[in-house]
């Protein structure tokens, strides 16, 4: 199934959902919230509706999962052998307080592990890509970027700009280098930080659902980096019964 799918299929996907994100960008728009207080704007439903269009012609028979969609029951999920992981913007927050940090994530899931990611970060005109086998890249650069050979003089840590928890902290505090630098980004780019190499090391001590780390998950893996389940230390899975991730911690394997 992996080989059948073209990644610039998906990219001019992401592309086209990004373009449609930055008309409403630039102009006002209002803001509605969901039962959970999270934030939705038209922009989500606008590059919900372009990409499920989009990937239901080209690949028919993949079914979809995203955030902005009903989603299907376990009983029917548990049987898919590769889906669609999606959401259509990815740092809602951050388009809304308009810092350019959100990112359009798609990601192609096969019997629990992320093995194609799409990343695109339209304001930023940042694009990552991955898919089983053939690399990460960041703009057509492959990845990492960059390596830091000395960690344990200097840690460069991300964490996120909107939902910092005490928890996080506290790990990043325990880190053990002579200097952290921490840094604080929205959305996916987090992961992708990872990948590319800009930073170390990306505890998520706080909730997120699979659609939120999927596409930059895929990214991770095939830079050569893992999303670790904190508490297992095992790799990150998804299509779980409960769509939230445990606590996790992206950094080099």
């Amino acid at each position: 199934m992996l080989k059948s799918i073209l990644l610039n299929d998906i990219v001019a996907v992401a592309k086209e959902a990004g373009d449609a994100i930055m008309e409403i960008y630039s102009r006002d728009f209002t803001v509605d919230y969901k039962d959970d207080k999270s934030p939705l704007t038209e922009a989500d439903t606008k590059s919900n509706e372009i990409i499920c269009n989009a990937l239901t012609q080209l690949y028919p028979t993949i079914p979809i999962l995203s955030e902005e969609n009903k989603a299907a029951p376990y009983s029917d999920r548990k049987n898919w052998e590769c889906f669609w992981l999606i959401d259509p913007i990815d740092g809602t927050k951050e388009f809304i307080k308009k810092n350019g940090e959100f990112t359009v994530n798609i990601a192609l899931i096969h019997k629990n592990t992320p093995v194609l990611g799409v990343v695109y970060a339209p304001a930023l005109g940042d694009m990552y890509r991955a898919k089983k086998d053939e690399g990460a890249y960041k703009n057509g650069q492959k990845l990492p970027l960059k390596t830091n050979a000395t960690p344990e003089k200097k840690l460069f840590v991300v964490a996120s700009k909107s939902h910092l928890s005490e928890e996080t902290q506290a790990f990043i505090d325990s880190l053990e280098s002579e200097s952290i630098e921490q840094v604080s980004k929205g959305s996916s780019l987090k992961l992708c930080m990872v990948a590319e190499g800009s930073a170390d090391i990306y505890p998520r001590l706080a909730p997120t659902m699979e659609w939120d780390t999927g596409a930059a998950d895929a990214v991770v893996r095939e830079a050569g980096k893992m999303t670790y389940q904190f508490e297992s230390n095992e790799p990150m899975i998804y299509n779980k019964e409960n769509l939230l991730n445990p606590w996790f911690v992206v950094k080099g394997k």
